[in-house]
């Protein structure tokens, strides 16, 4: 009688009830699987919990928080597990809703040290506004119920250094494109600050947030919320060299 080689098979935690199976390999002809009732996979404690964030300035206090670690490389465990993918695919319930840049170097739950079902982020070249853009973020906001909305600028950003170059051309291109949409989106910041004192690109960075900030008031949903003390807006800039973001 040949040998028997028993096999060990791994079961997800959220699966594993009991028995685990063994199959006889090595020159069987038919695969013979015989169970092992008193093994048990062990299962993975429960992730730590959350704090609740009750209204935007403790939403505020937990993004800059996790800032804090990400710059230090302390950051979290974050929960990311099987047990927190199945929880957030029921439902979620995100503290935050950020709008930034489509910048590679600027991922926003990295940035912030923050995980599954944590933050709502919309993400456009140069937070640029248009009706898709202001929709995901009153999205967010009046069906999420996320007590807070940060607008997040970033250090050399591409979208508007190729703004004022191209406000800087002699010659505009004939023809109408995305890119020539998101210059004429973005300009207004770069003429505010256009003769000003300082890095020009970095002024413009800073205007823009403004400027989005003020446009996003305007809307018939985020507005009412802001008055009504629900929903708290902030506007901040990310350092690439150090990974710092700062509050305006």
């Amino acid at each position: 009688m040949p040998s028997r080689r028993r096999v060990l098979t791994g079961a997800l935690a959220a699966a594993a009830q009991g028995a685990v199976a063994t199959a006889a390999l090595a020159g069987c002809t038919h695969d013979r699987v015989e169970s092992a009732g008193s093994t048990r996979v062990p299962s993975a404690p429960p992730p730590a919990t959350s704090p609740v964030v009750a209204n935007g300035n403790q939403a505020l206090e937990r993004l800059m928080a996790g800032n804090v670690r990400f710059v230090a490389a302390q950051e979290e465990e974050l929960d990311e597990g099987i047990a927190r993918r199945v929880a957030v695919s029921k439902g979620q319930h995100p503290f935050a809703t950020i709008l930034g840049c489509v910048d590679s170097r600027v991922p926003v739950e990295l940035v912030f040290d923050q995980g599954l079902g944590d933050l709502v982020v919309v993400r456009s070249a140069g937070g640029a506004l248009d009706q898709s853009v202001t929709g995901s973020i009153e999205f967010g906001i009046a069906e999420l119920h996320t007590p807070l909305l940060l607008v997040l600028g970033h250090q050399r950003c591409g979208a508007l250094d190729a703004t004022i170059k191209a406000l800087d051309a002699t010659q505009r291109t004939s023809h109408t494109s995305g890119l020539d949409y998101l210059v004429d989106t973005l300009a207004p910041a770069v003429r505010q600050v256009t003769g000003k004192p300082g890095d020009r690109l970095t002024n413009a960075v800073q205007a823009n947030v403004a400027l989005v900030l003020t446009k996003l008031r305007q809307s018939p949903v985020i507005g009412p919320l802001e008055k009504s003390g629900k929903l708290k807006l902030a506007g901040a800039y990310y350092e690439l060299d150090t990974g710092k973001v700062i509050l305006h």
